[in-house]
């Protein structure tokens, strides 16, 4: 299955976007050029790795090894501060330790797929599942309303609520997460993008 064009999850979540971001109108401060969300590492699932992956692969030659060059950097300084899992491998959470350490882990790291010039994504088409849903209101693990720090300011709590972003793709995001390989666990980008290469090749 190709984790991007063929995926059934994908087509969902841009929906339910386009919806919240009609309801949201000028309360959305998303657009090109914007990209606070692109800073600051999460976790991505594997489906994420696979359609990341799948996104490198089909890139051009020159932004192929311009985000292999970023995510080869990006992977020293991730190393470099501690990476809270297994730094060969890039699988997360390790040690029991881990999760609480990775709340306060490098937030000020540039994700490797941003072209810093333009300030979009190299792998915009590709990109993780927590891309897709940053900006509108969307409901956290614990049933909180969350929104982008750039977007409804001082706007009514009865305004956000009415643009809360429809999530009830996330049953079928876990099925499909559950299809990928178990040797794939939760890592970053900058692991998600580098396996396609060595270090010496970039």
């Amino acid at each position: 299955m190709s984790a991007a064009t063929h995926n059934p999850l994908f087509p969902l979540i841009d929906a339910a976007l386009a919806s919240a971001a009609e309801r949201s109108g000028a309360w959305l401060a998303c657009r090109p050029g914007c990209h606070q969300c692109c800073v600051g590492v999460f976790p991505v699932s594997p489906l994420d790795v696979a359609t990341l992956r799948e996104g490198l692969a089909a890139a051009a030659e020159d932004v192929r090894g311009r985000v292999l060059a970023r995510a080869a950097t990006s992977r020293e300084q991730l190393i470099a501060m501690g990476f809270p899992g297994d730094a060969a491998t890039g699988e997360l959470f390790t040690e029991e330790e881990h999760e609480e350490a990775f709340e306060e882990y490098a937030n000020d790291e540039v994700c490797p797929a941003l072209d810093p010039a333009s300030g979009t994504c190299d792998l915009y088409a590709h990109r993780p599942v927590q891309c897709r849903t940053f900006g509108p209101p969307v409901r956290d693990e614990e049933g909180a309303l969350t929104v982008c720090e750039l977007c409804f300011i001082d706007a009514p709590e009865a305004e956000v609520e009415r643009c809360e972003m429809d999530q009830r793709w996330r049953g079928l995001e876990a099925e499909l997460i559950e299809e990928i390989d178990a040797a794939d666990r939760a890592t970053v980008v900058a692991w998600a993008i580098l396996p396609w290469t060595s270090k010496a090749d970039v």
